[in-house]
């Protein structure tokens, strides 16, 4: 690890900035993937979903512009 730093850390300011963008991407694309896993039939957050979708089917919900756009 500490040669990782220490290559990154010389790298031109481009370059490093080119870096961290990758890291952060990559940590995105690690994100999503466990949401999706998460939110999939079986997943942890699964219930929430099937919930969303009973409040919906049941009229129990409001378009997303009418509560975030109300200011």
């Amino acid at each position: 690890m500490e040669a990782i730093k220490e290559a990154i850390a010389g790298l031109p300011e481009g370059e490093r900035h080119s870096q961290a963008l990758w890291l952060k991407e990559l940590g995105y694309d690690e994100w999503d993937k466990e949401m999706v896993k998460d939110f999939s039939q079986g997943g942890r957050g699964h219930h929430l979903v099937e919930r969303v979708k009973r409040d919906i089917a049941e009229g129990n919900s409001r378009p997303m512009d009418s509560v975030i756009f109300q200011f």
